[in-house]
């Protein structure tokens, strides 16, 4: 359970390779961590990424250091997610941070020339968000309390023309992740809802960076003050929040003109 100054004693990333998901792990240890677990589609394979985040979390925290472990996560097989939810919480303990951090953002191109791949992303994106956010959902309501972080996008707030097929479903994602975090409210648990710009990351190496970029450990400061803060939402970088009041309102034949990418 979190401390009272809400420092996590367990956390559970879904994504457990994510580059921005792995600076909130390391943003929000403390003294207190004792567990991490990295959900991911080959643990086998995270190996030297378990033994390295173990050595930096174990580092200055205590002389039993941080118990960092891998397990299979696919976020494709959502009949599995209850499943794994559930069997992590009972070897570790109550879930304090969960932190959904898996989807994949591919090409519009790629996506109109094979529309089975589109609904493959689209699957990953929403679908496994759905299966898993009610998992964990269920098992903070049944603890009375823990945060789940959720990665949204700033694409999902108006779908552009340039990637409408990965923004529609970060639009799905956000909508579906306010009204769970309204769902668990009185119940001692809570939704983050973090809607980041351009991060510089490995998921988007080599593309060009749209204004207001940020980076993985950008965003993990973000998720920390919101988590203290107790908001429902956080923009990164927070301009983007009133970048984005405006351009969701301008007409759409004023939006599609724009060079947005």
């Amino acid at each position: 359970m979190q401390n009272s100054f809400g420092e996590p004693q367990t956390i559970l990333l879904l994504g457990g390779t994510s580059d921005i998901g792995l600076a909130i792990v390391r943003r929000l240890a403390s003294p207190t961590l004792r567990t991490v677990v990295l959900a991911c589609r080959d643990p086998d394979a995270a190996g030297d990424l378990v033994a390295e985040l173990g050595s930096g979390l174990g580092s200055g925290l205590g002389s039993g250091g941080v118990d960092v472990r891998a397990v299979g996560f696919d976020a494709s097989d959502s009949a599995a997610h209850a499943t794994l939810i559930a069997s992590v919480a009972a070897d570790i303990g109550d879930l304090d941070v969960v932190i959904m951090a898996f989807g994949v953002l591919g090409e519009q191109s790629g996506y109109d020339a094979d529309p089975a791949s589109a609904a493959a992303a689209v699957t990953v994106n929403y679908t496994g968000a759905v299966s898993s956010g009610l998992a964990v959902a269920h098992q903070l309501r049944a603890q009375g309390h823990g945060n789940l972080v959720v990665l949204s996008s700033v694409a999902g707030e108006r779908v552009r023309a340039s990637n409408f097929v990965y923004g529609s479903s970060k639009a799905g994602l956000d909508g579906f992740a306010q009204g769970l975090g309204d769902s668990l409210e009185g119940s001692g648990a809570s939704v983050l809802v973090v809607r980041p710009g351009f991060v510089h990351s490995s998921m988007t190496e080599g593309m060009k960076a749209a204004p207001f970029s940020t980076t993985p450990d950008k965003v993990a400061d973000a998720v920390a003050s919101g988590l203290g803060a107790g908001k429902r939402t956080v923009w990164a970088p927070g301009i983007l929040r009133f970048v984005f009041m405006t351009l969701r309102h301008l007409p759409g034949a004023v939006f599609r003109k724009l060079p947005l990418g």
